[in-house]
């Protein structure tokens, strides 16, 4: 195994065997020039429209080309994989069309809109089993059960069948594409993508770059390239769940660390501004691994005027209950939103001085918490507060300290400030 996937590079003629396979249950996907960011950016900025497959990410060519590859056999003991949604609506999909049995396994935290999706696709051929917080906490689980089952596992990023899968996406992109491309901006995760534009762009167009993008919190395959081989993250942050996992495939760190022109890392709270802005700008909805793409793209400003690029955006498996917390990341990332404990004197007519003399014309709270409960001189409040601008809060703590009302500052204090958002 281990030297299979040294040696392992998916090749053209298996990429369109892969890409006649999957037309069988996916359409080709739109690309489509963004003429905001094409003028932001001064360059030709072109969205690969993954999101708009009927499972709403790119997972389902993967899926189906890995379990219609199986012997009848094979399909006759079931499938399993472990998933934080995409993969799950994928081999769901496959499992339905081509009536196999299929046992999920996905992390308890993952949102009940991918789940119901995940089970709707999959009807009665689908068993879906919540275990575990991350991704990796499931894939053991996952792993355990195949082993005990016998079953065969649906790998959602490091198995040659998933990749050349995904790499008809690249196929996809050339013949959509009327000049050739410059950069590719694609989110890794595994790394099941990546490795498969690589080996569609490697054959096809091999003078093209390709930009791997992680969540900052979630670094796996920089971390990988960095340390020469795929280590475990002991902790990374899971919000942008399509796109965080604790450790790399074998078979695509080997074919990223020496092909990938560059991996780079966007923080959480820009991925979600981005995602606001498509939503508010562009009408087009995505999750925050679906974001990443374009997030990244203000790092490469210089290098990519006057060129031709893609982002892929690789999903739209949202749920609306996130809307909150993806606001809040992206005030706290522009330093608009500024938590801090406040003293209050108690006496009447504190908190109106507060608000007509502390905060200025533009500054809205926007969470308070205080509770009397000692004869103090002072009594502190957690206190939420939205700028107009990040200029704003120099100004607004001069005030606070000149008039004895600040405690202390809690955007700067991890520990505690895991608690408020």
């Amino acid at each position: 195994m281990e030297e299979t996937a040294i040696t392992y590079f998916p090749q053209i003629a298996d990429i369109y065997r892969a890409a006649r396979t999957i037309r069988k249950v996916a359409r080709e996907t739109p690309l489509q020039q963004s003429i905001r960011y094409s003028l932001e950016f001064s360059a030709n900025v072109l969205l690969k429209r993954e999101d708009l497959h009927r499972v709403r990410s790119y997972k389902i060519r993967g899926a189906f080309n890995k379990i219609n590859s199986l012997s009848k056999e094979e399909l006759e003991k079931g499938v399993v994989c472990a998933s934080a949604g995409n993969h799950a609506q994928g081999v769901a999909f496959a499992c339905n069309h081509l009536k196999v049995k299929g046992t999920i396994y996905m992390p308890v935290v993952t949102s009940r809109q991918k789940i119901d999706q995940t089970k709707m696709f999959g009807g009665e051929w689908v068993e879906v089993v919540l275990d575990g917080d991350t991704f990796d906490d499931s894939y053991k689980a996952a792993k355990l059960a195949c082993k005990q089952g016998k079953k065969i596992f649906v790998h959602p990023f490091d198995d040659p069948k998933t990749i050349e899968g995904q790499a008809t996406v690249g196929l996809e992109l050339l013949e959509q594409s009327d000049a050739p491309i410059d950069y590719v901006f694609v989110a890794v995760g595994g790394g099941g993508l990546a490795s498969g534009l690589i080996g569609a762009f490697h054959a096809l167009s091999p003078n093209t770059k390709i930009i791997g993008v992680e969540p900052l919190g979630a670094p796996s395959m920089k971390t990988a390239i960095a340390e020469g081989e795929p280590v475990e993250l002991k902790k990374i942050d899971k919000f942008i769940d399509g796109a965080a996992v604790q450790k790399v495939g074998q078979y695509t760190f080997n074919i990223c660390k020496d092909h990938l022109h560059e991996m780079l890392t966007v923080p959480e709270g820009k991925v979600c501004q981005t995602i606001l802005d498509l939503y508010n700008r562009d009408a087009i909805v995505v999750e925050p691994a679906g974001a990443l793409t374009i997030a990244a793209l203000s790092s490469y400003k210089e290098k990519i005027k006057g060129k031709k690029v893609v982002c892929i955006v690789s999903g739209s498996n949202n749920d609306i209950t996130r809307t909150a917390e993806i606001k809040e990341r992206a005030l706290l990332y522009g330093r608009l939103k500024h938590y801090f404990i406040v003293r209050f004197p108690q006496r009447p007519g504190a908190l109106k001085q507060f608000v007509a003399e502390i905060l200025g014309p533009d500054d809205d709270i926007t969470h308070f918490e205080y509770s009397k409960k000692s004869s103090k001189e002072n009594a502190p409040a957690v206190v939420g507060i939205e700028l107009k601008s990040p200029d704003d809060l120099a100004p607004l703590m001069e005030r606070m300290r000149a008039n004895n009302f600040f405690g202390d500052y809690l955007n700067d204090k991890p520990d505690l400030f895991q608690y408020l958002i």
